[in-house]
């Protein structure tokens, strides 16, 4: 709903290097994720906030946080819970896959 939910995972050890998820949201809608240890506490530079909204129609987006550009290779073999906020949007599957540096933003936007 527009209102808005959550879904957190339990504990996962995975291999790879970036989070790919298939979903499609509403313009109004998006989805965020945090990377949290197994205990349930966000791991910094992974946090709900780090996320940029996602709004897409994607069989595979890969989820990028600001600062470490989607890596999750320092995180590889460690158990990690994934928190999802989600608004008015479907998240279908999420998937590790290795990591691809992000394209670069275009020039003059100053991001």
């Amino acid at each position: 709903p527009l209102a808005g939910g959550e879904v957190v995972t339990r504990p996962i050890v995975f291999s790879g290097g970036a989070l790919a998820i298939t979903a499609e949201t509403s313009a109004a809608g998006g989805i965020r994720v945090e990377v949290q240890d197994a205990a349930g506490r966000p791991i910094e530079g992974y946090r709900l906030d780090d996320c940029p909204r996602i709004m897409c129609d994607d069989l595979r987006h890969i989820v990028r946080w600001r600062g470490n550009r989607g890596d999750l290779r320092p995180l590889e073999g460690k158990p990690v819970r994934l928190r999802f906020a989600i608004r008015d949007a479907d998240l279908y599957a999420f998937q590790f896959v290795p990591y691809e540096p992000a394209p670069p933003p275009p020039e003059g936007l100053g991001l």
